[in-house]
């Protein structure tokens, strides 16, 4: 356990369009969240180590009654999020 601030990945900068923030959570925060959206699930798909509490990170609406909750980061991401050509994100080079 840790109470330092972690970075989380986010390729796509929060438009659903890949998995790099994948989280995990505990039971009870989980049952706490709406429901995720067809997208939100269709990208949690392509995420790896994907478990029955899986969220993506950016779609949680963080509020007062979250406040505490525990994430687990997974073991290892995939980050298939490739921008627009006139920007190429490290190691991309073929755009």
């Amino acid at each position: 356990r840790s109470d330092e601030a972690i970075a989380l990945e986010g390729a796509c900068e929060a438009s659903l369009a890949c998995s790099t923030c994948h989280v995990i959570l505990d039971q009870e925060t989980f049952d706490r969240l709406d429901e995720p959206s067809e997208d939100e699930e269709d990208m949690l798909d392509l995420a790896t180590c994907l478990t029955s509490t899986s969220r993506l990170g950016c779609q949680i609406i963080l509020s007062k009654e979250l406040e505490g909750m525990e994430v687990t980061l997974p073991a290892y991401s995939k980050n298939f999020y490739v921008r627009p050509c006139n920007f190429c994100p490290k190691p991309h080079t073929n755009c």
